[in-house]
């Protein structure tokens, strides 16, 4: 059996198949997840990945064991696990996942009854602890039952509900699934609305033999890019492995970033409910706040991370939450992120604004900004602290999330990894000349004391 403690991560576990975890360590999971939590039915799903329904049954397998009843939810999109938790009698929903990673991973989301996040304080260290120890779980007298449900039709009802459908107008619309979940829902959802979509790798196939299903690798856009300018497209979508996760391009093949999607879809939101809170994380860039406030809305920076910011939805009845990464939450969607429902917004957006994408971007497209950069760094603690020294001059400095740094005209964060021995470089500027000057001042700091490029 294998299963190796370091894929117990802060916000979900993620290992190589069969090096770090195996069959025999996914179904002693099961086991300590039933034993931890102690819940009465569990919900599982998988996506398309090539061990997902191995690790599925044996996952199930651990769980009935030990006397809990198990809903199979089949194979689904990330945000239809939490759908399910918001909606089914679960006392846990667990997404078998890997997201954007590479074929060789495979992982497991956990969420609780109402799509509350599990991480790693509130759980996963824990179950870390429980499944690699030398315990011996004791199955039960009378195994739990299985039983399959599909949500599809539900959730795609669900997600169209956020939005007025009658409003959108018939945009050509150019989606690439990355051979992911999105390329089954998508084609459900087309039928819904008077869109037309160009569909590019929606055969579920967990070996990604297009490009790895991860928008924010720029070597990924082309295909994308080369469709919408040969189809005169309005917009372009794509979304990760596990659907959760999306990025726009408008119409001239232009990626845009989270931040600007984030600012964009918080428009739309403040303009259902004026007043509500909107909550960022600490990577976004300043024109979300600004934006926000001058609607009229209140504006609240987090920590990086789906179970945090899940929380935090809740602790301030937050409407909406953006991420730079691409994770979109919604009050209404269980305070749970949706890449599908992010589209929709965005969709009825531009429907209703009577604009083109590009034009939408262009108000807020206020302060360039560096395209996150990693280092690798030994001493990730001491590298934060040397910066906030070398930049004494700076007007604030806070440590909400790693460090950033804030002048008047250019902010910097610098946000070590979880998992590896690398920091995470972001910065803002007033124009591109300060851009680059600053950029090129810190990574020379960096490289200068030891750091090295990563490409993660």
């Amino acid at each position: 059996m294998i299963i190796k403690p370091s894929i117990f991560k802060d916000y979900d576990i993620r290992a190589v198949a069969g090096e770090e975890l195996d069959i025999e360590g996914v179904e002693r999971l099961g086991q300590a997840i039933a034993t931890y939590f102690k819940p009465q039915t569990v919900a599982v799903g998988h996506d398309m990945r090539i061990t997902g329904k191995d690790w599925q049954q044996a996952l199930i397998t651990g769980i009935t064991k030990m006397g809990v009843n198990v809903i199979d939810l089949g194979e689904i999109a990330t945000d239809m696990a939490y759908f399910a938790a918001g909606t089914l009698t679960v006392d846990l929903a667990v997404m078998i996942s890997a997201s954007h990673n590479p074929p060789k991973y495979n992982g497991f989301k956990i969420v609780k009854r109402g799509a509350a996040g599990v991480s790693g304080e509130t759980g996963i260290y824990d179950l870390r602890d429980l499944v690699t120890a030398d315990t011996t779980f004791e199955s039960a007298a009378q195994p739990g039952t299985v039983s399959q449900q599909d949500l599809t039709e539900g959730w795609i009802k669900h997600a169209l509900s956020l939005v007025d459908v009658e409003a959108i107008k018939s945009f050509k619309v150019v989606v690439d699934a990355g051979n992911g979940m999105g390329g089954k829902i998508m084609p459900l959802v087309d039928k819904e609305l008077p869109i037309t979509v160009t569909p590019l790798f929606f055969e579920l196939d967990g070996n990604f033999p297009n490009h790895l299903a991860n928008p924010i690798l720029t070597e990924t856009h082309g295909p994308i890019i080369e469709t919408i300018k040969n189809e005169g497209a309005d917009l372009g979508i794509m979304f990760d492995g596990d659907g959760d996760r999306m990025f726009l391009l408008d119409e001239t093949g232009r990626f845009i970033s989270g931040t600007l999607t984030t600012a964009m879809v918080a428009v739309q939101m403040l303009e259902k409910e004026p007043g509500s809170t909107i909550l960022y994380n600490a990577i976004c860039g300043r024109v979300v706040p600004e934006t926000v406030n001058k609607m009229g809305g209140k504006s609240v920076r987090v920590r990086v991370g789906h179970t945090i910011i899940k929380e935090k939805m809740r602790e301030h009845n937050g409407l909406f939450a953006g991420e730079h990464s691409g994770h979109y939450f919604f009050r209404d969607n269980f305070s749970a992120d949706s890449g599908l429902i992010a589209a929709l917004v965005v969709l009825e957006l531009m429907s209703k604004k009577g604009k083109k994408l590009s034009e939408l971007v262009h108000e807020f497209d206020v302060y360039p900004s560096l395209e996150e950069t990693n280092f690798n760094v030994e001493d990730k603690e001491a590298m934060m602290k040397a910066l906030t020294e070398h930049f004494s001059a700076a007007k604030a400095v806070d440590w909400l999330d790693g460090v950033s740094i804030w002048f008047e005209d250019w902010w910097a964060n610098i946000r070590p990894s979880n998992t590896q021995p690398v920091l995470r470089l972001n910065l803002e500027a007033n124009n591109a000349e300060l851009l680059k000057t600053k950029s090129e001042e810190i990574i020379a700091y960096i490289e200068s004391h030891g750091g090295t490029r990563a490409e993660e």
